[in-house]
């Protein structure tokens, strides 16, 4: 009886007109074979297993740290995880400074994980988890002006021109490190407010720019004060972003209730730009310390160096049960990321980090796995 073995696997008799006609067939699929490709949006979905059905983004804003490991994925898992947004920083001299300098490696100024090495790693290692990665560079002032990017402001018109081309440069580079790496997304800019408001053109500029390099899904982070509603190229990018600290209380401990109430007008403001431009909304960030206060200003960090700081992990509960029930069902909101998650963080870990925005091994994570599970 005639037999036909491939890669020593012994195959079932077939007729003998159909054997040339499999070896023909198998030819052809070979001749047109071709190794992954780099620059098409398919690249992406080869490689990463499909979104779901709805296609949100479940996030979390990753804390880079000196190494990382396949342990350090597992919880994301468990919570329902599917994306990670890591951050890798530009440095300024100064708020009017024209020039952002990039540095690509670790060392005195950031830790592994923010490196290029380290990025890329980070990625692959939550890939295998089936976790997506948004690659979201900030910039981080020096100097007394602070940290806060929303502070950069050039005082002439020469300066926002030498700015703009030293951010492209910066930005440019993790367009590409986002592409061959195979990143899932990108986030263009983060609460640079005085750049997006009267910046139209350099910001489309940049878009197109970007948009040959890498062939993935574009954001901006815009400051929910008011940015959000400022921003005049979210026609260009594929979802509109908000860091949305929204302030939702004046009091400590507020109710479920007063904190729903009190995301009926944010999400007002946030419906117009969204039928303005048609595009879905993505919480670039959002999150709540573990203190009473964490709904009157959500945005600000708890004071580490009072001596005693009370926590608070119903009130963070709270603000995590009132967001999500505000949003997540909405047809045109498309996820969040969390600020922020410590990879490796024990139960037992650093009280100052328990006392920040983390929800890891509180009720807050239980409501984000909730959530993050529909």
């Amino acid at each position: 009886m005639p037999t036909m073995f491939i890669s020593g696997r012994r195959l079932l008799w077939l007729p003998p007109l159909l054997l040339p006609v499999l070896l023909l067939l198998g030819w052809w699929k070979w001749s047109r074979w071709q190794p992954f490709p780099v620059a098409t949006p398919s690249a992406y979905q080869a490689i990463t297993p499909a979104l779901p059905p709805d296609n949100r983004l479940r996030g979390v804003n990753w804390v880079a740290a000196d190494s990382a490991s396949s342990t350090n994925m597992e919880p994301l898992v468990r919570a329902g995880v599917t994306w990670i947004a890591q951050t890798p920083f530009g440095w300024q001299a100064g708020a009017a400074v024209p020039e952002v300098r990039l540095h690509t490696g670790a060392g005195n100024r950031g830790f592994w994980g923010e490196s290029d090495r380290g990025l890329v790693a980070t990625s692959q290692l939550a890939r295998q988890r089936g976790v997506r990665t948004m690659l979201k560079p900030h910039i981080w002032l020096r100097g007394g002006s602070g940290t806060w990017p929303g502070d950069i402001n050039m005082s002439t018109v020469a300066d926002w021109q030498a700015w703009f081309a030293s951010y492209s440069v910066f930005l440019l580079h993790y367009a590409q490190l986002a592409e061959t790496s195979h990143m899932d997304a990108l986030c263009i800019g983060t609460e640079l407010q005085h750049a997006s408001a009267s910046h139209e053109a350099e910001w489309r500029t940049l878009i197109k720019q970007v948009r040959q390099v890498y062939h993935g899904p574009l954001t901006y982070a815009a400051n929910w004060s008011g940015e959000f509603e400022e921003v005049r190229f979210w026609d260009a990018l594929d979802y509109i972003g908000i860091q949305a600290y929204f302030p939702l209380s004046t009091t400590t401990r507020p109710t479920k209730e007063t904190l729903l109430a009190a995301w009926k007008q944010p999400l007002r403001r946030i419906e117009v730009v969204q039928k303005r431009y048609k595009k879905p909304v993505l919480f670039t960030e959002i999150g709540y310390k573990t203190t009473p206060d964490a709904a009157i200003q959500p945005w600000a960090w708890p004071d580490r160096t009072a001596v005693v700081t009370e926590t608070d992990e119903q009130t963070q509960r709270l603000c995590y049960e009132a967001m999500f029930e505000t949003f997540w069902r909405r047809p045109w909101f498309r996820g969040t990321f969390i600020w922020k998650w410590y990879p490796g963080l024990q139960a037992d870990g650093s009280a100052r980090r328990h006392l920040d925005f983390t929800p890891q091994h509180k009720p807050a994570e239980q409501v984000m796995a909730h959530w993050y599970g529909k």
